[in-house]
């Protein structure tokens, strides 16, 4: 344990103050001080271990008259000056004690420490001699060919110039942690383009709630012009706020007014918007009515808005209930006969809807997945749309009782599966028309596999085999080209199976009279195969695998690579100039050996 005794002094100052500069004859070009010295000694006994001077100026009170400098600090390209050529000096305006390099230290206070300056890179010595320099073939264990290859240059130009940064002359004003002030937007006057957000008339955003990346619903989110969306937030009572008012006119893009054409309506069917827990009693609960959703539709003609229709359902919401509300935005051409959406023009787009086409019926479908809402049940459920692009998985949950016929299982359970394939074909292109058969490719099912001949295994209840309850869409498709540089994608088939199981009813000690759960799913799987069939590989290739590049390290065939016109790493010329050295090398190395000299003696 050490114990330290800590003292505290009082200096007072009783004589009046003179010039620190003894050369100095004016008193107002100075101010009046005092300079004071002080020896800190530490011993061990008799025997002094260390010490110190310390010299302080004290001045008196006076107000600052000088001019004040406006001129930003020049930080020295660092590729040719080191930025800190005196790292020691940590302390502006005022003599750093022990750093010799530190041009405000005067020469009396240097020598006070100028025998304990620091030493090495942070007492300035920043330049410090590299191992490729002459002088340090002496110090260094150099090999007998470095007389001829030492670089003889200043230390100054040391090689380390801006190894560690690239040498910004000048030092930013802005803290990274200052967030900027959002600008006033402008008022647009010449017309939307896509992604530009559209404004009101008041010169503010046009919001609508959409998701945000964290996968949160936020209610302040501009609508992008020409950009659709889907989306659906989840709330109760409680967190429920209203959004932006259907009374507020938006900007065409060219400063006219566009007035929303609303239609409300009442939602009669709840059980897709809301999940009610079991535990609530009608009668002691708040409900009020609130927003369900909202369907937005833009009809847009070049840069402007011509017109916007708005679609409004309402319903009940009560206290304890969760809400699942959908907001739509869809953009719609002026010039368009239908409001049929596009999925691409001409390659689909990743994301957009799967089109297709029922050609028996000549009805315009689509490939549709189950989307869980409440409870998961296959009664509940309702659809969305196979995307392009976009491996997806889907199920929902089916009731089976104990004494469940499997004959009638496998036939509820295929036609709950068909039900989400009700095309014979699709759109090969994101623009293909339903009326061209050369537009249209045609879905290839795969017959279901033949049940036992025993429905149920060994005559026992609850217990059914070979139970369809996978469905598996698998989509083929291959870039065919590409517009503007953009490659353009195309369905070449699909083909539809069905994957199954054996159910057996699930119970515990005693089997009661209850309903058992059976799990159906659908898959769906997009494969992208080339638009060509590769080149085979040759014989030669598959038997002599030491020249493949892409099987070895090696690459022999790529050794003149760097002299061919598909190196783009350097400019040919200095490529054809390197090339042309390294042969020069070879020559001479082939004329000076032994052979070569042999025959020429000869």
């Amino acid at each position: 344990m050490f114990l330290m005794n800590v003292s505290k002094v009082t200096v007072t100052l009783m004589r009046n103050l003179q010039l620190c500069l003894s050369n100095a004859t004016d008193c107002c070009m100075e101010p009046l001080c005092v300079v004071e010295t002080l020896q800190v000694s530490a011993c061990r006994g008799s025997t002094m271990l260390a010490k110190l001077l310390i010299q302080a100026e004290i001045y008196a009170n006076s107000s600052f008259t000088g001019n004040v400098s406006e001129n930003a600090t020049v930080i020295p390209n660092q590729v040719f000056q080191p930025l800190g050529s005196c790292p020691c000096n940590l302390t502006a305006g005022i003599c750093d004690i022990r750093c010799c390099c530190d041009l405000e230290c005067t020469p009396d206070l240097k020598q006070l420490f100028s025998g304990s300056c620091y030493t090495g890179v942070f007492g300035g010595n920043v330049n410090l001699p590299f191992d490729q320099l002459c002088s340090v073939q002496t110090t260094n264990s150099a090999p007998d060919w470095f007389p001829f290859l030492c670089v003889q240059s200043p230390l100054n130009n040391t090689p380390f110039l801006g190894y560690f940064y690239h040498g910004s002359v000048s030092s930013s004003l802005v803290s990274s942690f200052k967030i900027p002030l959002q600008t006033v937007p402008e008022k647009p006057l010449s017309g939307y383009k896509q992604g530009d957000p559209i404004m009101t008339t008041e010169n503010e955003y046009f919001t609508i709630r959409q998701q945000s990346m964290a996968g949160q619903c936020v209610g302040n989110s501009p609508v992008a012009f020409l950009q659709n969306f889907d989306v659906k937030c989840v709330t109760s009572l409680s967190a429920y706020k209203e959004g932006l008012s259907h009374n507020v006119m938006i900007n065409s893009g060219t400063g006219d007014t566009i007035q929303q054409n609303v239609i409300y309506g009442n939602v009669t069917d709840v059980r897709n918007f809301i999940s009610k827990p079991e535990d609530i009693q009608p009668a002691e609960v708040l409900c009020i009515n609130v927003t369900f959703a909202e369907y937005y539709m833009f009809i847009w003609k070049g840069k402007t808005i011509e017109e916007l229709n708005v679609t409004v359902l309402a319903g009940e919401l009560c206290d304890g209930e969760i809400l699942t509300q959908r907001f739509s935005v869809n953009f719609v051409s002026f010039n368009s006969t239908n409001t049929t959406e596009l999925s691409g023009n001409p390659g689909y787009q990743v994301g957009k809807p799967v089109r297709a086409v029922n050609i028996s019926s000549d009805t315009v479908t689509t490939l549709k997945l189950w989307q869980p809402v409440g409870s998961g049940l296959c009664t509940s459920e309702t659809f969305t749309p196979v995307l392009f692009g976009l491996n997806s998985l889907s199920g929902c949950i089916l009731e089976v009782n104990i004494n469940e016929d499997c004959g009638q299982l496998r036939e509820d359970v295929t036609d709950r599966l068909n039900s989400l394939i009700q095309a014979t074909h699709v759109g090969k292109r994101g623009n293909s028309s339903y009326n061209d058969l050369n537009d249209l490719v045609e879905i290839i099912r795969l017959e279901l596999p033949n049940p036992s001949a025993n429905g149920s295994v060994g005559n026992l209840n609850g217990i059914c085999s070979d139970i369809p309850a996978n469905l598996n869409i698998h989509i083929i498709t291959a870039d065919v080209g590409a517009v503007e540089g953009i490659a353009q994608e195309e369905i070449l088939g699909v083909q539809i199976s069905f994957s199954t199981v054996i159910w057996q009813f699930q119970c515990g000690i005693i089997c009661e009279n209850k309903s058992s759960s059976l799990p159906i799913a659908a898959s769906v799987q997009f494969i992208k195969v080339p638009a060509q069939p590769p080149i085979p590989m040759t014989r030669f290739q598959i038997n002599y695998t030491e020249y493949d590049c892409n099987r070895n390290e090696v690459c022999w065939p790529q050794l003149f690579y760097p002299l061919t016109w598909y190196y783009t790493g350097e400019p040919y010329s200095q490529c054809l100039a390197k090339g042309l050295i390294l042969a020069f090398f070879f020559l001479l190395a082939v004329v000076l050996s032994n052979p070569w000299s042999r025959i020429l003696k000869v």
